[in-house]
């Protein structure tokens, strides 16, 4: 590792611990951090130990996840398929998870209690990922991007049919609201949920590194040196189901957030170079930078109703992403 992508970590490893410590001691209620974290991590359930376990701790770990795990998914992608435009959403896993959560929403199961959203997310996205490893088989990086189209078209299409379908408006609202993502009255039980699945898709993605890197010099060379793209073992799987569970997981208690799998990894590659593994570690440091500073311009925009941080995060990312198109344009291309 050069040393541009050690202080470029450094800086965001630096950024994710300044936004964290906002987030953790801003907020209406003024009270001692220290005083509550003693009261929470001994169970007393005293107002300051409730406001900083329950509303602001889990909202700051789900942060750091959920912006994370999309930046390296977004990296992962873009370097396999090396196509720069490349985003977690093509797979169409983050689909079935809204799918799985829209229908929780619809029979009624979110009533039984708070771990039944989540729950039908992590159904669906394991359902779309099954789906979508059966679809992909032995086929390549054009068969998984055409898989990936099928099955996001498809979702997005079952999801609008629930939407059609809901007889209360309120309970259109309600899933209108989830689809657009949020970290607000989430809890520690939608991070224990969503842990494992992130945990074990970033060791899956995580271990594709070297194959990215031989892959820049086309199937034939990688397959030369040693690493098998296809099959059970092969990196596409090891990609597929990363990203499936990892991103699924994340869609499951959060709700979709577009642009940051996109445009994080599509920024930090002018620092890192064009070597894919240089890209991981500082695509899932950023990721979480850009989704904590988002909640924190949430939390202090909100008024009487909060805004959506999937809002908050295409409001950035799009324009960021608009002059990156307009730069490439005038150098000629990608």
């Amino acid at each position: 590792m050069t040393t541009k992508p050690i202080m470029l970590n450094g800086l965001l490893l630096a950024g994710i611990a300044a936004l964290s410590a906002v987030s953790l001691l801003w907020g209406e209620h003024a009270f001692s951090f220290v005083q509550a974290m003693q009261d929470w991590w001994a169970g007393r359930h005293t107002v300051g130990a409730v406001i900083l376990g329950e509303l602001r701790l889990p909202r700051v770990v789900l942060a750091i996840m959920v912006g994370g795990t999309l930046g390296l998914s977004g990296a992962v992608l873009q370097g396999y398929l090396r196509n720069p435009l490349a985003d977690p959403g093509l797979l169409g896993v983050s689909g079935g998870a809204a799918l799985g959560a829209v229908c929780v929403c619809y029979t009624g199961l979110a009533q039984l209690g708070l771990a039944m959203l989540p729950l039908g997310g992590l159904l669906g996205a394991v359902a779309a990922a099954a789906m979508l490893v059966l679809l992909v088989g032995q086929g390549g990086a054009l068969v998984l991007l055409l898989a990936g189209a099928a099955l996001s078209s498809f979702t997005a299409a079952l999801t609008a049919l629930v939407l059609n379908l809901v007889p209360s408006p309120y309970a259109s609202f309600e899933i209108m609201r989830w689809l657009m993502g949020s970290l607000t009255d989430r809890t520690l039980l939608d991070v224990l949920l969503a842990l494992p699945g992130v945990c074990l898709g970033t060791v899956l993605m995580a271990s594709s590194g070297r194959a990215l890197d031989a892959l820049t010099l086309g199937d034939d060379v990688a397959t030369t040196l040693g690493f098998r793209l296809q099959g059970v073992t092969g990196v596409q799987m090891r990609i597929v189901l990363g990203t499936s569970l990892a991103v699924g997981s994340c869609v499951a208690v959060s709700g979709a957030i577009g642009f940051v799998g996109l445009v994080v990894p599509h920024v930090l590659r002018a620092v890192t170079g064009h070597r894919p593994s240089r890209l991981l570690l500082p695509a899932f440091l950023g990721g979480a930078v850009l989704l904590l500073g988002a909640d924190v311009l949430v939390r202090l925009a909100a008024t009487h109703k909060e805004l959506q941080i999937g809002v908050v995060t295409a409001l950035i990312g799009a324009p960021v992403f608009f002059h990156r198109v307009i730069q490439f344009r005038k150098r000629g291309g990608f």
